[in-house]
């Protein structure tokens, strides 16, 4: 059976930098929007998982299901151990990868193509098959290896979207500060949403 292209096919990575919660409200907005999620957590993520949003990570699998579980989209959860997933190889067809929030360590891996974990191979994949690989670096200060690594990956055509949310739509919560980023993301995949209010939109809100 010839495998059919997925336009609604997506891999999202959390690694152990500060801000799981932004990779989190992603895969929601996405299994919202009917999204098939593969999902990639680094061990290191894990813990920043439990230390940030008090997620019991005991169980990975009935956590996930307790967090997604009643979305309109499908989710797929591969250990980062597994380099043998389909996200693997550049013969599944996935319309690309966003690692949010990315870590300086995985961020390097993926600079160097080490591909020692499925994180950092399945980025390689997006990178050599030509397809969209976005980065959400999370890290300050910035030091020159950090900022050399950045540098050479948007050479290579990877999308850096720091986290950096912006203040002129005159966020009211924390939330709106992570749907801003989260939308940022949607827009560099021409994804379609109403996340955040637009410079010369009107506020809407209340």
């Amino acid at each position: 059976m010839v495998q059919q292209p997925d336009n609604k096919r997506l891999v999202v990575g959390i690694t152990g930098a500060s801000g799981s919660i932004y990779g989190i409200r992603l895969i929601e907005t996405l299994l919202d929007l009917e999204y098939n999620v593969h999902l990639v957590i680094s061990n290191a993520g894990w813990r920043v998982l439990k230390e940030e949003l008090d997620w019991d990570v005991t169980n990975r699998d009935a956590v996930l299901e307790e967090k997604f579980g009643n979305r309109a989209g499908s989710l797929i959860y591969h250990p980062v151990s597994d380099i043998g997933a389909s996200i693997a190889s550049g013969s599944y067809l996935a319309d690309g990868m966003i690692i949010m929030p990315c870590s300086m360590g995985t961020l390097s891996s993926i600079a160097q193509g080490s591909s020692d974990n499925l994180m950092s191979r399945a980025a390689d994949v997006m990178m050599k098959e030509g397809r969209t690989l976005i980065l959400v670096p999370r890290e300050t200060p910035l030091h020159a290896i950090h900022l050399e690594n950045m540098l050479k990956l948007s050479r290579l055509g990877v999308r850096m979207i720091p986290a950096m949310p912006a203040f002129y739509y005159k966020p009211q919560t924390m939330d709106e500060l992570i749907l801003f980023l989260v939308g940022k993301v949607l827009d560099s995949l021409r994804i379609p949403h109403q996340l955040f209010t637009r410079w010369g939109e009107p506020d809407e809100r209340g």
